[in-house]
């Protein structure tokens, strides 16, 4: 299990944490204005929240301030990219750390164009004056006529590929709340929009800065209109390690290879680096800067994980009733406090389930509600309407009243049927909702089943504890999994150490 990831050099952690104290500030950031006022939008109530370590250690590197190390294959490098991996645990911030330089970059080459234009007209100008004097009087003095252009899909110059529909509407609204101080055009697209959507999008006539797809949409327009990658500059790649796996690898290469004549910047970005990306890292971008944050691969310090032997009396070997009961005693304790939220009451607690395969989201679901448990299934072939709703109503805001403290035991599992758990809402999923999807007010995460891999560990336990808050993760222990494991994941979150 332990060899799922490629091991990662941790020698050099001293020196990271020296260089994140530089950088402690946004308003140490070299960052335009109008992009350090964008900051406030993105981070509501939050302006004065200081970078969070992925913050600290991307966006100075990605504007240029570090140098640079110098390989062989620098040396030998005609042309080309700079590339950046961005390894950082989960619940981080990579998103606002890849799109505050990036925007940066693209409103800095709008004002360089500007000048240029500006230039260039004055001295088309003067050139203007100069032939009035000695005006020709042929034909070949005529003015060229102006030429009716067929309309054109938009020329962005930075694209943002990310592996899910959900993914693109999350990141797609974090730069809707920046575009309004920084003034730029964003244009996500999934394969849930309908085809006119999507050309409205792309064949605006105001032009589009910033798209944001899945690699398979975007591969499959850029063959009918190969223009559209004519004019990248910066190209993202978020989750990586999924847009590089075997299912999205031939789409997302073929993007690259389109966008590579114009490539001024390339930014993969991941939470945990499988061997199969590090090797193809090693072998394409062999002179790659790899920004890694202190705590990759490991959970974050403020997540807890407890077990529960389902194996044990009052389960007898039951995971349903045990993940039931469990649910229902999370749902009765005392009410959650969050100090980012004034230490309120959480209103509605949300928990995460998550299995190993499809099939069992439907079956795990279905209980969960005979026990009087507000529950849903969400996996890739749930109807993509249903998937936007589910989601919307479990991150959303909520108005319901807020938990009270009941000094009440848990029932006991046996009655949980009988009665309804309130205030509590639960999705049971596989790992679909584990990558990139913001969960940010999830306290609990049951692990139904053990995962199969560290990296799973890393992702399904990475959906509590962001962004600063506390979380809970939960594992049922049930007959014929890994114990041990287990054990060696809660010995190494105890020490803090990496998964690895």
């Amino acid at each position: 299990m332990q060899r799922s990831l490629h091991q990662v050099p941790y020698g050099n952690r001293t020196a990271i944490k020296r260089k994140m104290e530089l950088y402690d500030s946004f308003d140490k950031m070299p960052l335009l204005d109008t992009v350090q006022a964008a900051i406030k939008d993105a981070l509501p109530a939050l302006e004065y929240r200081n970078p969070t370590p992925a913050q600290s250690v991307a966006v100075p590197a990605l504007l240029g301030l570090e140098a640079k190390k110098r390989t062989k294959a620098t040396s030998t490098k005609k042309g080309g990219p700079d590339a950046f991996l961005l390894a950082a645990e989960t619940g981080s911030g990579k998103t606002l750390a890849y799109l505050l330089p990036t925007l940066d970059a693209i409103k800095k080459a709008e004002q360089q164009e500007r000048d240029h234009a500006q230039a260039q007209a004055q001295k088309d100008a003067e050139d203007a004056a100069a032939k009035a004097e000695g005006k020709r009087t042929d034909v070949f003095a005529a003015e060229e006529p102006e030429i009716n252009k067929a309309v054109d899909p938009a020329r962005p110059r930075a694209i943002i590929l990310v592996p899910s529909a959900e993914l693109v509407a999350q990141v797609g609204a974090v730069a809707k709340s920046l575009s309004h101080a920084v003034k730029f055009r964003a244009a996500p697209i999934s394969a849930k929009m309908s085809a006119t959507v999507i050309r409205n999008q792309l064949f605006n006539e105001k032009g589009v800065d910033v798209v944001i797809s899945t690699p398979p949409l975007l591969a499959s327009i850029a063959e009918s209109n190969p223009n559209i990658l004519a004019r990248v500059t910066h190209l993202i790649c978020d989750e990586a390690d999924s847009l590089f796996d075997r299912s999205f690898k031939p789409s997302t290469t073929e993007i690259l290879e389109r966008a590579t004549p114009s490539l001024k910047q390339l930014i993969l970005c991941s939470a945990t680096i499988p061997k199969y990306l590090d090797k193809y890292l090693a072998d394409r971008f062999p002179d790659m800067n790899r920004l890694v944050t202190p705590n990759l691969h490991a959970i974050p310090r403020r997540v807890q994980l407890g077990v529960v032997d389902v194996n044990k009396d009052p389960y007898h070997g039951n995971k349903n009733l045990a993940c039931a009961d469990t649910i229902w005693q999370i749902g009765k304790s005392t009410g959650e406090y969050d100090p980012a939220e004034g230490k309120e009451a959480v209103p509605t607690k949300r928990i995460l389930v998550f299995v190993n395969e499809r099939e069992e989201t439907e079956i795990v679901a279905k209980y969960l509600m005979s026990k009087g448990i507000d529950a849903l299934a969400f996996h890739r072939d749930t109807d993509p309407s249903r998937q936007a709703k589910t989601l919307a109503s479990f991150t959303g805001s909520d108005t319901s009243t807020a938990i009270k403290s009941s000094p009440d035991a848990p029932p006991k599992p046996e009655l949980a049927s009988k009665r309804t758990l309130a205030n509590t809402k639960v999705i049971v999923t596989t790992d679909l909702g584990s990558r990139g999807i913001d969960t940010v007010s999830v306290r609990h995460v049951i692990l139904y089943d053990v995962p199969h891999t560290t990296i799973d560990f890393i992702h399904r336990l990475g959906r509590t504890g962001r962004m600063g808050r506390r979380g809970r993760g939960i594992v049922l222990l049930g007959p014929g999994d890994r114990a041990d494991v287990v054990k060696e994941v809660r010995e190494a979150m105890y020490r803090g150490e990496a998964l690895i």
